[in-house]
């Protein structure tokens, strides 16, 4: 374990590698979280904080007594000082250290292992899953590079230090194609950014320790730190803007346009099946939504959608069921809430999350009222309500969760639809469940929807 290589001496090497490690975990957690939302994942990632807080001051240590004797002169007072105040806190700090290495848990550590190991393995490695994963860690990264190009100021450069590491161990851990193409690049960014973060921790503990010293000196010193860190900022731009930068080289082999819709769609679909226990169901209401809603888009009933409708009903099928996972009570309303409540997806708009959400939402229970859809655009109130009639249909056919019917049928008599369902039962109580389901499908669509059990085929008789 790497905790005890570190506890070995507490050399600067070990404990570095420990902290990496640390951090690995706390990312991996991250990323199964937006996925799994089992506790189990926020548990081991508060666990690896601790420790990894603890090793924070004593790597810091390391870092200015190691730049204080590259920047200074042996017979330098400011490089003196440096390392005699950090080698009297050395022993305290590998203290500190010590009794965080004694409270860790490693029991329950290996448990967490186990367990979220094999619920980390229903996910294949390189799946899009891990790609559009991959992609937000990007974007987030991306978004904190403004910060710097306008400032160039420490902590803007921390944060994007750390996003990119975030972006690194996704690529790293779970898409090793990519890694094996990128890893020499996303080293040396990594390392300019450590470097840079190193340089201001040093600049802020030689101005705060060694305040009273030659003010030339200490002018000298933040020249030379200065210096150090233009060189570095420099590259990192070089390796970062124009044509073939690696933002580009890394954004070009990520999903892009419908890829990255349909990848996120594959995340949700994954977020969906941590918490549903009933995917069998999930998957026949899912096929019974998507038929029928094709079936009437050919048949010129679907007024009042846009050309996502299909994609935007399938995902709203998906997530229908996942307030479950909050208590069985009001599901329907749980799972509104908890959908509303995802990070931004990407690819979808803000405005089509909330439409999914009220789709899934009014898959059962009350139909939708007025007042509850008074701030949402007509012609999206609209295309709710078709599509939570769709849903809310397929998912009575399927009510009784043994897939007694089978497959379904749609078609059009004069002035109504009819829905052939092979193994309903007119006389049983889901044929009466599925009758009640019809009616928020029949107001929108303006016609009557009459389900039906499918006829036997006879089966041919040969004369010859």
């Amino acid at each position: 374990m790497e905790a005890d290589r570190a506890a070995d001496g507490f050399e600067n090497e070990p404990v570095h590698d420990l902290r990496v490690a640390l951090r690995r975990c706390r990312s991996m957690a991250d990323g199964f979280r937006a996925i799994d939302p089992h506790k189990d994942w926020k548990r081991m990632r508060r666990q690896a904080t601790a420790l990894f807080d603890a090793f924070g001051a004593l790597r810091d240590c390391h870092v200015i007594m190691e730049w204080a004797q590259k920047l200074g002169g042996s017979d330098d007072p400011i490089t003196q000082q440096l390392l005699d105040h950090f080698d009297d806190k050395e022993a305290e700090l590998e203290q500190q250290a010590t009794s965080a290495i004694d409270a860790f848990d490693r029991k329950q550590w290996q448990t967490w292992t186990n367990q979220l190991g094999r619920r980390a393995r229903r996910l294949p490695i390189g799946s899009h899953v891990f790609q559009i994963l991959a992609l937000e860690k990007f974007i987030a990264a991306r978004r904190l590079e403004t910060p710097v190009l306008k400032s160039s100021n420490e902590i803007a450069f921390h944060k994007l230090r750390i996003g990119l590491k975030k972006f690194r161990y996704v690529v790293e851990n779970f898409l090793p194609q990519l890694n094996n193409e990128w890893k020499a690049g996303l080293k040396q960014v990594q390392d300019l950014l450590g470097e840079i973060h190193d340089l201001d921790v040093v600049r802020e503990s030689v101005f705060s320790l060694c305040a009273s010293a030659d003010p030339a000196a200490l002018q000298q010193w933040g020249g030379v730190i200065a210096a150090q860190r233009l060189q570095r900022v420099q590259r990192y731009s070089e390796l970062m803007s124009g044509e073939n930068s690696l933002w580009r080289v890394w954004r070009s082999a990520l999903p892009q346009g419908k890829a990255a819709r349909e990848a996120s769609l594959k995340k949700l679909q994954a977020w969906s099946a941590f918490m549903d226990s009933d995917l069998q169901h999930n998957r026949r209401v899912s096929r019974f939504a998507v038929q029928i809603h094709d079936s009437l888009a050919r048949l010129g009933m679907l007024k009042g959608t846009d050309k996502n409708s299909r994609e935007l009903l399938k995902a709203a099928a998906m997530v229908h069921e996942v307030g479950r996972f909050a208590g069985k009570k009001d599901h329907h309303k749980s799972t509104q809430r908890m959908v509303s409540n995802l990070d931004r997806i990407v690819g979808w708009t803000r405005q089509e999350v909330m439409t999914m959400a009220s789709v899934a939402r009014y898959h059962r229970g009350a139909l939708p009222q007025a007042g509850r859809l008074r701030n949402i655009p007509i012609a999206q109130r609209k295309m709710i309500t078709l599509l939570a009639g769709i849903l809310r249909l397929a998912n009575a056919l399927d009510d009784e969760r043994d897939g007694q019917i089978q497959r379904i049928k749609v078609s059009q008599h004069a002035n109504y639809i009819v829905i052939q369902a092979q193994g309903l039962r007119q006389d049983s109580m889901l044929a009466e469940k599925i009758a009640a389901a019809r009616h928020l499908l029949e107001i929108n669509c303006g016609v009557p929807v009459l389900v039906r059990p499918m006829p036997h085929r006879t089966a041919r008789i040969d004369r010859s």
